[in-house]
């Protein structure tokens, strides 16, 4: 404890980062567009007829990236102090701060501890109190109970998603807006994408993960089998998602060409690491086609 004002005010900047790298541009980005673009096509996606003004949205998207960013400080801190953690970021991700012995797993509990009411709070501001408290509990399942080493993580991890989907879309949206029904619907197809999907994370992690004994689906179904259905389900969910929008046949090209991207990535077995940043690039892909429908 003695060095925790020290670590608190000198080095937290650059451990927060540390802590929340590897997620920053494959979620905490992603989850802020997701909530800007369907906030310009609100139209399709709420009862308003308009979308915010474009002023309005300059002001709140970064309140959309801070809620992110900040919700997931409160993960990453929860997922990395355990010491099954440590034994698995030690092959996966050595350069985290505790691997790295830049912080002890008793400081980073004592910091989780600090920073679970203030994102609290925060959260609360921004209006989405319920989501957060919901977010939080689904940490506590995935890391603290076991939740994120069973079968279990993938149902997780997809309604997490969706939780922090609609909490950033509402925030993006603001109060003069409900979300429609439709709406509802595609936030809920997002988390059926991460659901058969989500596995392309995976992939690059399978050493850590089979020292923890975490069940994921690369290691229960094998490597073949397990690519092979992201590419089939990422084709899949490019069409669903064009048609279910309705777009013009030249707005099937983007998502579709994206996917075929991705599987000829994950087929490759080359960089699982850059596999999954693909990834990442298709679901945004995915996000703009509530916007491009609202243009035709």
């Amino acid at each position: 404890m003695s060095d925790f004002p020290r670590l608190l005010w000198a080095e937290l900047p650059s451990l927060i980062w540390e802590f929340t790298e590897s997620n920053f541009l494959t979620f905490v980005l992603p989850n802020t567009i997701f909530g800007v673009f369907s906030s310009l096509a609100a139209p399709n996606l709420t009862d308003c007829s308009q979308p915010p003004p474009i002023t309005t949205l300059y002001i709140r998207w970064p309140l959309v990236l801070m809620f992110n960013w900040a919700s997931v400080i409160v993960f990453d801190l929860s997922n990395q102090c355990h010491p099954e953690s440590l034994q698995e970021d030690q092959l996966n991700k050595p350069w985290r701060p505790i691997p790295m012995h830049r912080i002890s797993p008793d400081i980073t509990r004592q910091l989780l501890l600090a920073t679970v009411p203030v994102v609290f709070l925060l959260n609360y501001s921004l209006g989405v109190a319920s989501e957060t408290a919901y977010i939080f509990n689904l940490t506590w399942l995935y890391n603290d109970l076991g939740g994120g080493d069973k079968i279990t993580r993938d149902p997780i991890i997809a309604i997490g998603y969706g939780l922090y989907l609609w909490s950033s879309f509402r925030i993006a949206l603001g109060s003069e807006c409900c979300i429609s029904e439709r709406g509802y619907n595609w936030i809920l197809m997002q988390s059926g994408i991460v659901l058969t999907t989500m596995q392309v994370q995976d992939l690059k992690d399978q050493a850590g993960d089979r020292v923890r004994g975490r069940a994921t689906i690369p290691l229960l179904v094998g490597e073949v089998l397990s690519r092979w259905s992201i590419v089939l389900f990422v084709q899949l969910w490019s069409v669903v998602s064009s048609y279910f929008w309705k777009a013009p046949l030249w707005a099937y090209i983007l998502p579709v060409t994206v996917g075929v991207w991705v599987g000829v990535t994950v087929l490759q077995r080359k960089d699982d690491a850059w596999a999954w940043k693909c990834w990442c690039i298709w679901q945004v892909t995915l996000y703009s086609l509530p916007l491009i429908s609202g243009c035709y």
